[in-house]
């Protein structure tokens, strides 16, 4: 099922002509590597702070506020952008084990990241300044860092379907 609705959406006029472009893909293809630096990067750096390896000294919730303006904006651009690559070339992509894995990876980002705003951030207030970040705090930041590392190692990869 899934299949067929990738050759249906591939056969589309609109999906013809955005991958048969030659400068629209490529432009696409550029402003979601821009927007995975912005979005990958801001959530780097928290994490990089969970872990206790960055910036000890700024209050996590100041972290927070001052990043996730952008860290939003760097994501929905790179979901933007990534839907319409995906639209551009359904077969080829749904067809990719690197895909597969990388929606994967992605689904598994998106549980961390909403477990710990639901758990141990809520309770930020009382480990905010304290340089010893609760053990939950530090895990999220490190499945995190692994988690993202595998998107975009996986997206890579997209390119090279050995398989």
């Amino acid at each position: 099922m899934v299949a067929a609705a990738a050759v249906w959406i591939g056969g589309t006029e609109g999906s013809l002509a955005l991958r048969e472009s030659v400068w629209v893909y490529p432009l696409i293809e550029t402003v979601h590597v821009l927007a995975i630096c912005l979005f990958v990067g801001f959530t780097a750096l928290l994490d990089l702070r969970l872990l206790g390896c960055a910036l000890g000294r700024t209050p996590v919730s100041e972290i927070v506020a001052r990043i996730m303006p952008w860290t939003w904006m760097g994501f929905a651009v790179m979901v933007a952008t990534g839907v319409l690559l995906l639209y551009g070339d359904p077969v080829r992509f749904l067809s990719n084990v690197f895909f597969q894995a990388k929606l994967g990876v992605l689904a598994l980002a998106g549980i961390n990241a909403a477990v710990f705003h639901a758990t141990v951030y809520r309770r930020v207030h009382q480990w905010d300044t304290s340089p010893a970040i609760p053990i939950q705090a530090r895990i999220a930041g490190a499945v995190s860092l692994l988690a993202w590392a595998t998107v975009v190692l996986t997206g890579r990869m997209i390119a090279y379907n050995w398989f």
